[in-house]
């Protein structure tokens, strides 16, 4: 597959100003490292997993890629146009390819619409349709999306969650996009309401052949879900590759801890947890060399000088770890 989105480099930085201290000391502002060097590529018609502790900055990466978030350093290439250049700054029509779905449905909703009038606004902004053919475009997304046609006069309140969930997705699919962000899509959701969710995304996306980011906490849903899987700790990939490959053998000390906590539905498959040492870093001051060193027992002093590559290790996807074969061939 094609990559129609390459992402290199990407730094986010956010200024916290600066406090009392700094100005006695005389010390610059500090700043808060979101992400820190992301490299990846999304492959045409591919789900591709993201998923890492909370804070790890994978939903600042979707926002980054919706362009709600400018870049502090690194480029973002869809169909090798850089998205924050300037040409394409005014450009609205990657506004429409590159959709985006939110973790809240209801915040995500204008509470003073209705359906029909929130799915009309979407296909007027983009001028999707003539405005004879609106009103049947509007059926036919409440139609996709599995929602009664008596569902365009009301508002988003009068929806369960699950139902307000696929008002978004009827929304983002109104300008006929090419890639969907899914921002913690179902995690607000109840467990049998998220199957019906993720079931119809995934049926979607056959039928208008969407490329879609998924970003979740639940590792099980990310594993049903999609085709790689990328690990993200402290705003850098340490892990990507084949969702099952990686799921069933993780390479980097980090994912197999991440993975080794997930609960089993099994009680006879719950192994041992890998449990980390020290305390996860501030991303106001992040340790030199391996971001993930002074949690790691196998860190040496290589580990906390230099930062690993992000690189191919025996077919199973890309590792960013010095140690990765001594580690794998321990294990």
């Amino acid at each position: 597959m094609t990559a129609v989105m390459q992402i290199r480099d990407l730094h986010l930085r956010f200024p916290t100003g600066r406090s009392l201290a700094d100005f006695v000391t005389g010390r610059p502002g500090r700043e808060v490292k979101a992400l820190n060097g992301v490299d990846l590529d999304l492959k045409r018609g591919e789900t591709l997993g993201v998923v890492g502790e909370s804070g790890c900055g994978k939903s600042t990466l979707a926002r980054c890629i919706v362009r709600l978030h400018t870049p502090s350093e690194g480029s973002i290439e869809f169909e090798g146009q850089d998205i924050f250049g300037k040409a394409s700054r005014d450009d609205r029509s990657y506004n429409r390819r590159v959709q985006m779905m939110f973790q809240d449905p209801y915040s995500s909703l204008n509470p003073r619409m209705t359906t029909g009038q929130i799915l009309t606004e979407a296909l007027k902004v983009h001028n999707m349709r003539p405005e004879a053919d609106i009103p049947a475009r509007v059926a036919e997304l409440l139609d996709l999306v599995r929602l009664p046609q008596d569902a365009q006069g009301k508002l988003p309140h009068e929806f369960s969650g699950g139902q307000r969930q696929r008002i978004a997705i009827a929304r983002a699919l109104a300008v006929e996009p090419e890639v969907l962000i899914a921002d913690e899509l179902v995690s607000a959701l109840d467990v049998s309401v998220q199957a019906q969710v993720v079931n119809l995304l995934l049926e979607l996306q056959q039928e208008l052949g969407l490329t879609i980011l998924f970003v979740a906490h639940d590792l099980r849903l990310v594993r049903h879900v999609s085709n790689r899987v990328a690990v993200i700790y402290l705003g850098r990939i340490v892990e990507i590759g084949d969702s099952e490959t990686l799921f069933s053998a993780p390479s980097h000390p980090y994912s197999q801890a991440l993975l080794s906590a997930a609960p089993s539905l099994n009680p006879d498959n719950r192994g041992a947890v890998t449990r980390l040492e020290g305390e996860l870093p501030s991303p106001l001051n992040m340790p030199k060399g391996c971001p993930f060193h002074i949690r790691c027992r196998h860190a040496n002093d290589v580990c906390r000088k230099d930062v690993p590559a992000l690189q191919p290790f025996e077919g199973r996807g890309e590792v960013a770890c010095h140690h990765v074969k001594e580690i794998n061939a321990y294990a």
